[in-house]
Order: C-alpha cells, then structure tokens, then sequence
C-alpha cells in the first residue's frame, strides 16, 4: 500500500468515490512474471484498465501492448518507443483501424478471412507491408476458465481448420507471416488448466509449421491467469506453468529455431493492484436488516454488482475504513441480532442508483459503521471505471489516482 491512508486518498482525490492504483504492486506483479518467465515477452493487454496514466507507467516495464480499438492503438503509440512491440486484436476491425495499424507498423492479429482482404487491399493501393499473424479458434479450449474463448462457433479468431487456406492467401498476396495468436480463456486459477492449454498450442503450431514450411517470428499464447475474487479462491501457482512453458520451448526451438513468445497479460497485472473507494451516506433498517448506503455503485464498478458476466453474484473482498483505521468485511455466517448495535451485523451495501442491480455487497458482517465511513472493494484494479456504465442515471463520474 501506499504511504497514504484510504481517508487521505480521498483528499487528494477531491471526492469519492474514486479508483485508487498501487504503483508499487503492479511493479512487483510485472518483476514476478518476468522473473517466472525469462524465455516469454509481457504484453499489457490494455481493455483491462486503459488509463492513460498507467499505459505510460507500464510502459517502462513490460515488453508490449495488446490493444483491440482505434483508441487504445494511439495510446500506446503515444507510451512506447517501439511500435513493433504492439499487437492488435479483436473482432470487426474496420478499414480505418487495419490502414491506422498498418501503417504505424504494429502486429495485425488477423480474426477473418474479410479483414485478410482489407489488408491485401492496403498493401496494394498503399504501398505497405502489413505484419500479419493469425488468430486461431482451435478445437480445444482452456478448461475451468471465467471465459472460455476457444473450441466453439465464435467470433473471436479463424476455425483451426481453415488455417490452413487463410496461409495460401496470406502467401500467395505477397505478404509474410508474422505467427500465429491463441486466446483459449480468461480468468483461470488452474495450472493444470493453462499448462494442457499450452501443450495443445505448442502442439497445434508445431503441426502448421511442419506442414506448410512456415517460418514465423511469434507466437503469442494469450494469457488466461486468473486472480482470486472469492472466498475459497486461491492464488495461481505460476512454478509449473513455467517449468512446462520452459520445455515446450526448449523443444520448440530445437525443431524451428528462435521464435519470440508472447504472454498477453490485463487483469493479471493490475487487478489486484486496484481499490474502488466510495463513502456512506445513509444507514437504515429494512426488514429487521441494516442497509449502508453509498456513494458509489454499479455505475462505475459493474463487475462488483455481479452484471459482468457473474451466473450467481459473489461479493469481492471488501475493506471498511473508519476514523480508527481500517480492516476486512466479512461474509456473514449468520445474522446477528438487531438490537446489539456493538456486536457485528449482517447487512447489505448498496449505491445510490435507482435500481436494485446497485449492489456492491450483501450479508456482510460490519462493526459500528457510521456515516461517512469508507467503503472499499478491492480487486479492482481492472474491468473497473472503463467496463461500467458511468453515465448510468447521470451520477457524477469516479476519478482515478495512480500512486
């Protein structure tokens, strides 16, 4: 944490509710990784938190961005000195986006045989020479995963089986193949999950090699490390994925030389670095429960109030700041009596919105809460302010400090 209390952030904020980003946490996050990963490039993906702020201050430590918008492309053109360390992914790129791409030089990680076109096309009437690679959609997916992204009809990537015509075209319109990019999942704390994912790669692009008599430059793995949300959840054991990882490229590289590899990387590396910071401005009883009130909610946090993808809504981890300092909420395992107002209650915490989605905790047990007592979700530190709908029933926005 910062040399800051959660009050005097507030200060300096000039408000709540506010993000709070610990500089200090995400630097040890990226030397950890790359102290576990020597042999893999660290990519930023930047749709988990896409603050400028903390576009410039990553860029100083990991190796690359991975951006899927116009926006975020020029973000990171405006932080890193290398534009070749850039990747671009997603979905339904426009022309616009691919000649932007293009032309600043980054890596196009191709998702339809339409956009191949587009490219063919720039090439020819441009004069450039588009870094291409190709985005699979193989038949595997990365089990136990928050978001399986792989092994289905999607609209994420090329079928594994139509790789094949998407490198004739590619080669046959004069335009070199940069690698290839798999994104099986996201938001895994499996390393069994995420170690038979790579070997699936590994052995999936080892097979296209061999067949087509490719030599590639990259192969960008995704990256699918989860962080613990939830009770019972534990932090990702990153030992074995690196000591598979570390043979899978020995072996790699003895059959088709050096290939940089690319582990692409959001939530991992400023999730848990995060704090969504909001003030109580109400405290009543309904029912024979206490409700707390706050000033922030769904409107900023989405994924908090359980409407980002959640099937059964679970609290994140929760702080209570008081004028005595600060501690941990915890999930009630019972509910207390009404009348023991010193004694811990079960209560639930709602924002302000005029919905009753606005949720940002229930049945848990909080101790002599009063009126303008922090309340803070932690685990914030990504799919946050940019991921939720700030202008939801026209409540003022949250700010950000990045300290």
């Amino acid at each position: 944490m910062t040399k800051y209390n959660f009050k005097q952030l507030s200060q300096i904020a000039g408000q709540t509710p506010y993000y709070y980003y610990d500089k200090s946490h995400i630097s040890k996050t990226v030397s950890k990784l790359k102290q576990y990963f020597p042999k893999l490039s660290i990519y930023y993906a930047i749709k988990a938190n896409p603050m400028p702020e903390m576009i410039s201050f990553l860029a100083n430590q990991v190796d690359g961005f991975d951006v899927s918008s116009i926006k975020e492309l020029q973000v990171a053109i405006n932080a890193i000195s290398n534009q070749n360390n850039i990747c671009f992914a997603g979905p339904g790129k426009s022309h616009k986006e691919l000649l932007s791409a293009v032309t600043a030089g980054v890596v196009i990680n191709v998702e339809s045989a339409n956009e191949l076109e587009h490219l063919i096309l720039i090439k020819n009437n441009y004069q450039l020479s588009p870094r291409v690679s190709l985005r699979i959609n193989p038949d595997f997916s990365l089990k136990r995963s928050g978001v399986m992204m792989t092994g289905y009809a999607s609209g994420f990537g090329i079928d594994e089986e139509q790789i094949p015509q998407m490198i004739q075209k590619l080669l046959s319109n004069g335009i070199k193949l940069n690698g290839f990019h798999i994104y099986s999942g996201s938001q895994n704390l499996n390393s069994d999950s995420l170690i038979k994912s790579h070997e699936q790669i590994f052995k999936l692009i080892d097979k296209l090699i061999c067949a087509h008599n490719l030599s590639i430059k990259q192969l960008n793995i995704g990256g699918g490390f989860g962080i613990p949300y939830f009770k019972g959840e534990q932090s990702l054991q990153l030992q074995p994925i690196a000591d598979n990882l570390e043979h899978l490229i020995q072996d790699m590289k003895s059959k088709h030389g050096n290939i940089e590899y690319i582990l692409e990387l959001g939530r991992y590396l400023v999730g848990e670095a995060g704090y969504y910071v909001s003030k109580v401005i109400d405290i009543k009883r309904s029912k024979n429960k206490k409700i707390i009130i706050v000033d922030g909610g769904l409107h900023h946090h989405l994924a908090n109030s359980g409407n980002f993808g959640q099937v059964i809504r679970k609290n994140y981890p929760i702080l209570i700041q008081t004028e005595h300092g600060h501690h941990e909420i915890s999930h009630a395992t019972h509910q207390e009596s009404p009348e023991s107002e010193t004694e811990k209650q079960c209560v639930d915490i709602y924002g302000p919105l005029c919905t009753p989605l606005d949720i940002l905790a229930k049945d848990v047990e909080i101790e002599n809460v009063s009126i303008n007592d922090l309340i803070i979700i932690k685990q914030s530190g990504a799919y946050g302010k940019s991921a939720s709908p700030e202008n939801f029933l026209s409540h003022p926005s949250s700010v950000e400090l990045l300290l």
